[in-house]
């Protein structure tokens, strides 16, 4: 289930309910062996988002699970029992009796302060997910095991908290089919990231590469970080807190500026397109119209795929076909010298299924995004983006994102090897073939 736009909101009511134990620990094992990679599936257009499976409970299960650098809570469709659920390739999640408690470490860090209330230590951790295109998640968190296959072919299975939806809600346009719920990958505690670099597992480090043509890869840990060739600048933590926010940035098209500085910028995987404020939004639109002039290329009004298409005097088989109409968009950074975010043809055009080329930048005030200026998955195509919470830094760097790393074909990949609990804390198994 893809939501096209930043979540801003979270909001988690704990409410009564039966006994249950605390199951969130943060041993520090600190033993990194290996980084877990993921294969991503999906497209910007048509299909609208990009998935990985992560298989979870004990026997584990696959579910599909949209990837969201912009939110930090994962969660499943539960039937908890399910009150709105949306089709979903698989059925909905069956939860286990381990429950988040609302005393819990990890529930408070996803509430606002003035919305802590426990009426007992137990109380179960409920929690509501708003998303800024008013899609939304209503359920509780519980725990459960998610096996990982390392890299190195090991296993390691550590228990891992997140949502069991049982409320689900999306934006109108949307057409099923939908995925399962979504991946986690923001800042916060409740991040699956920021758990596992909890227990040891890996790093707080992600990646991902998601290519223009299908498809691509997410990793976690930082093994397979390019040791060169990376533009890195600081995360920056002082106006919007929780998202990968880059600072404030200068636009340009084609290597003129647009006048327009000062722009908030913040990386989100859980949005299909990048949207731009008002302001940079219609200097944008001027400057590609002023630069297409006299090159056989027309406004296509009829064309409803995205707000601004252009057609040729032949439907265009892909953006090759116009790559050399359009210029380079490049966003420079104030604080950091010479980082530059550079988005080629291919990273802001799609191809509609009339053959048109639409510009996949929107306009973000429109969106209610107010100022923030969103950059989402059609601008990190073919580029690897990297997400290093333990140096508070984001890189990028170009990248074939059809080939998948380097990864050792062995192991035990349908995790049914023999697994005992770690001596330092039995939330995580060690499993051997």
């Amino acid at each position: 289930m893809h939501y096209s736009t930043i979540s801003f909101i979270i909001i988690i009511i704990p409410l009564l309910t039966a006994l249950i134990q605390p199951c969130y620990s943060a041993a520090n094992l600190r033993s990194f062996s290996s980084s877990i990679v993921f294969q991503v599936t999906g497209n910007v257009y048509p299909q609208g988002y990009y998935y990985v499976t992560v298989n979870i409970g004990n026997p584990p299960k696959p579910y599909w699970l949209d990837l969201d650098t912009g939110s930090d809570l994962t969660w499943l469709q539960c039937d908890a029992p399910c009150t709105k659920c949306l089709p979903a390739p698989h059925k909905p999640y069956k939860p286990s009796k381990d429950l988040v408690t609302c005393m819990d470490p990890l529930c408070a860090s996803m509430h606002w302060p003035e919305t802590i209330t426990c009426n007992s230590p137990n109380d179960q951790c409920d929690y509501e997910v708003q998303y800024a295109d008013h899609a939304s998640s209503v359920g509780l968190l519980v725990t459960d095991w998610f096996p990982l296959q390392y890299t190195n072919g090991s296993i390691v299975k550590p228990r891992l908290a997140f949502g069991c939806g049982y409320d689900q809600e999306v934006q109108a346009p949307m057409d099923p089919p939908y995925t399962d719920g979504i991946l986690g990958l923001g800042l916060g505690k409740a991040s699956i990231l920021h758990q596992l670099s909890e227990l040891g597992v890996t790093r707080n480090v992600v990646a991902h590469c998601l290519s223009a043509q299908g498809d691509g890869h997410l990793f976690f840990g930082d093994e397979f970080v390019p040791s060169s060739g990376v533009i890195w600048t600081p995360i920056s933590t002082t106006q919007i807190e929780k998202h990968y926010y880059l600072g404030t940035a200068e636009l340009y098209v084609g290597g003129k500026t647009s006048g327009v500085k000062g722009l908030p910028i913040v990386f989100d995987s859980g949005s299909t397109y990048t949207y731009f404020s008002g302001e940079a939004y219609k200097a944008l639109v001027s400057m590609l119209m002023n630069d297409i002039k006299g090159k056989q290329i027309y406004n296509a009004n009829e064309d409803k795929s995205l707000p601004v298409c252009w057609k040729g005097s032949k439907p265009f088989k892909s953006v090759q076909d116009v790559k050399n109409i359009f210029k380079p968009i490049v966003l420079s950074f104030a604080k950091s010298k010479n980082v530059r975010f550079q988005m080629d043809p291919e990273a802001y055009l799609i191809i509609s299924k009339y053959g048109n080329a639409c510009l996949g930048i929107l306009n973000g005030s429109e969106a209610d995004l107010e100022s923030v200026n969103l950059i989402g998955d059609i601008s990190f195509h073919d580029k690897i983006i990297i997400y290093d919470n333990e140096k508070q830094q984001i890189g990028w760097a170009p990248a074939n994102c059809n080939k998948l790393p380097n990864i050792n074909d062995y192991g035990d990949p349908d995790h049914r090897g023999r697994c005992k609990p770690g001596r330092s804390n039995p939330d995580i198994l060690y499993c051997v073939a």
